[in-house]
């Protein structure tokens, strides 16, 4: 939580000034993303607000940003499309359909938000250590493409004017730290050129150009009530957009989650943002916002403005309404050219440019999960992307263990032992019996497992099967350090196996 106590003075004012920057940088995403989900803008600009303070003050990192994301847009897209399409059967059409379609967007938010509150409370937060280094390479050098390919949309039908505001832009935030960090670089782009462009009239594309949003002047979220919210064919309906929203929005926060961890140097909880992320979710349902999640280039752009605490996202949620109600006629001439140039550096930033000097060095396995997390993220989706890299890699690994071998001795009484080394599992358990020559085996054979591990039931099968042949061939079978949890739930191997006091006490995975 936001504890004001905590902050000294430098903290204040850098996190304040942080923010502004994002508050801006917040407006044309928020519009954009509105636009893509078919719904009004400040449905866009309330999921920036709602969203942003929630996840502010609750959240599991200091400073992230969360708001309307693309990711969670194209979702709602289906949902839009089926409801209109179910509410003009009924008749209606207008502004009366809007209004019941938006009741449709609302309750699949809601259902949304509770899901990923069950999915923090349940604590199911911490599986997103089973994304591998290369994916998450992969998922930010994808990003850092997707947010670069997002401006180009700016620059159609624009003249010379917008690409000298642009490289001004970069030009500023490139070199004035080199100088100062007194000021947020970007806070200067956006004072300096819009100043600019106001007083010479500069032909050039601005916020107001966009959406104009004089018309939500004073307006403030108020709550509403879905009219679908217990309607059970209208749940049914939502439901399987809402699950996707909710997993591409945690996939997307957590992962966000763990690219601020590496740059700051602290470890975020990743239950705590699940629950703030669905808690701000649910809110935004009740209060007229679509669902959104973490956006990792805002959270970059305040990082890199110096906004590191809380403070920072809550002043660029505050910020942006502050923004949407009372300055629109400031926020309406501000050059999209500049928020367009901010955008460019976060994605030159985002990119892990130190993934080409690994390239050399990284196993071709790797490479290949990074690569492919990369252009599905661009050409597709970022949850299939980061679900494809874990996939990939968990059969990659499963290859690479998938041998189990053994050394062999012969004892002074003429026992034969078997010392097995690795893992003993789905992947290896077809070959396991490969290792033994039970025809030509003398009458007593030992097999120890001191330095092996059975890792699932398909092991245990394979060791039963094993005791079986070695029983028909009527020889004498010991099994060594094999785990307590292994000898209860073998059917054949149990009566075979010795009792050492240095016997293993892993468990193995097993579905009761």
């Amino acid at each position: 939580m936001f504890d004001i106590r905590k902050y000294t003075s430098p903290n204040i004012k850098n996190d304040i000034l942080s923010g502004l920057v994002v508050a801006v940088a917040l407006v044309p995403e928020a519009i954009a993303f509105s636009f893509i989900a078919g719904v009004s803008p400040i449905v866009g600009l309330y999921t920036a607000f709602i969203l942003g303070v929630i996840t502010a003050l609750i959240g599991g990192k200091p400073g992230m940003i969360s708001g309307a994301t693309g990711s969670v847009a194209v979702v709602i897209v289906g949902l839009v499309i089926e409801a209109n399409l179910k509410l003009t059967a009924q008749g209606y059409s207008g502004d009366e359909l809007y209004f019941h379609m938006l009741h449709y967007v609302l309750l699949a938010t809601i259902i949304a938000g509770l899901i990923q509150v069950a999915v923090g409370v349940l604590k199911f937060g911490k599986f997103i250590r089973l994304v591998p280094q290369p994916a998450l390479y992969g998922f930010v050098n994808g990003l850092a493409i997707v947010i670069a390919m997002a401006q180009f949309k700016f620059f159609d039908g624009q003249g010379l004017s917008m690409y000298v505001i642009v490289a001004i832009t970069m030009f500023i935030m490139y070199f004035l730290p080199k100088y100062t960090k007194a000021v947020p670089s970007g806070l200067v782009a956006i004072v300096l050129l819009t100043l600019v462009v106001y007083f010479t009239h500069l032909d050039t594309l601005t916020v107001g150009a966009l959406a104009d949003l004089s018309e939500f002047k004073g307006k403030l979220p108020h709550l509403i009530i879905p009219d679908t919210l217990f309607s059970l064919d209208a749940i049914i309906m939502v439901l399987p957009y809402a699950v996707i929203m909710a997993l591409v929005g945690l996939i997307e926060s957590l992962l966000t989650l763990a690219v601020l961890d590496e740059m700051s140097g602290t470890r975020g909880s990743g239950n705590q943002e699940c629950i703030a992320l669905g808690t701000g979710n649910i809110a935004c349902g009740f209060f007229g916002g679509m669902a959104g999640c973490a956006m990792i280039g805002q959270s970059i752009i305040n990082y890199t403005s110096g906004g590191l605490g809380r403070l920072s996202s809550f002043t660029a949620a505050v910020g942006l309404l502050i923004l949407v109600i009372s300055l629109t006629d400031v926020l309406n001439a501000i050059p999209v050219g500049v928020l367009v140039g901010i955008m460019f550096m976060v994605s030159i930033g985002t990119f892990e440019w130190s993934s080409f000097s690994h390239l050399k060095h990284m196993p071709r396995a790797d490479v290949f999960v990074m690569v492919v997390v990369t252009i599905i993220t661009v050409v597709e989706d970022l949850a299939v992307a980061v679900i494809a890299g874990v996939i990939i890699s968990a059969l990659v690994f499963a290859w690479k263990h998938a041998r189990i071998w053994a050394k062999t001795h012969t004892e002074a009484d003429g026992t034969k032992v078997y010392e097995l080394e690795g893992p003993l599992f789905f992947a290896s358990a077809t070959t396991f019996s490969d290792n033994f020559d039970i025809q030509n085996d003398p009458p007593k054979v030992v097999i120890d497992f001191k330095n092996a591990r059975v890792l699932d039931f398909s092991g245990v099968e394979a060791i039963d099967s094993l005791v079986k042949k070695y029983e028909d061939a009527g020889k004498n079978l010991l099994l060594r350090h094999l785990s307590d949890d292994c000898k209860k739930i073998m059917k054949k191997a149990g009566p075979h196996c010795s009792y050492e006091e240095d016997d293993p006490t892993y468990k193995v995975a097993i579905n009761y």
